[in-house]
């Protein structure tokens, strides 16, 4: 009878099993680092691309910051300039405010009386004067309250005075000047 050996074969188809498993892990391995090679060169690539865009997006940032800074400087010299524009108005409304008071007081004197002095602190007006007598005093004040132009008319002084030999009547008035 003829025997065959059979665990020979076996053994040596074991050891070609072995050898194929042995070259497919090791192709699997090498297989696996190039993914994960490739893995981290992806992410290397895109944490390279976020630094770069975080860089231009704070160099973004300091331009707008200058800009800013830009903005609200123009902005305070606008507001410098409205106020000055506005006060120049105020000036311009009371300069003519002005000219309407003594144009109202012109009007408003009687010939006998005399001016010395008018002083005007905010809305309010003094006015010192000579006059003939109490009667023109009296007069002036009259012609004031009428006026649409002023209130709270008020002699503060009368006195009597001698200017140039001739006895006088010295005044002291205050009031309010109506805003319009």
């Amino acid at each position: 009878m003829i025997k065959i050996n059979l665990l020979q074969a076996r053994k040596e188809k074991k050891k070609g099993g072995l050898k194929k498993e042995f070259i497919v892990l090791i192709l699997s391995v090498l297989l696996l680092v190039v993914a994960l090679g490739f893995l981290q060169w992806t992410r290397q690539k895109e944490k390279e691309d976020m630094l770069a865009e975080i860089s231009k997006k704070r160099e973004e940032i300091a331009s707008y910051k200058s800009l800013t800074t830009e903005v609200e400087k123009r902005k305070e010299e606008r507001r410098l300039l409205q106020s000055r524009v506005d006060n120049i108005n105020a000036l311009r409304k009371d300069k003519a405010r002005a000219a309407k008071v003594l144009d109202e007081l012109s009007i408003d004197k009687p010939e006998k009386v005399q001016f010395e002095l008018l002083k005007k602190e905010g809305a309010k007006l003094g006015i010192e004067g000579v006059a003939l007598d109490d009667e023109t005093i009296a007069t002036f004040m009259t012609n004031l309250r009428k006026s649409k132009l002023f209130k709270n008319v008020n002699l503060i002084v009368s006195e009597q005075v001698e200017q140039s030999k001739i006895k006088m009547r010295k005044f002291v008035l205050s009031c309010e000047i109506i805003q319009t």
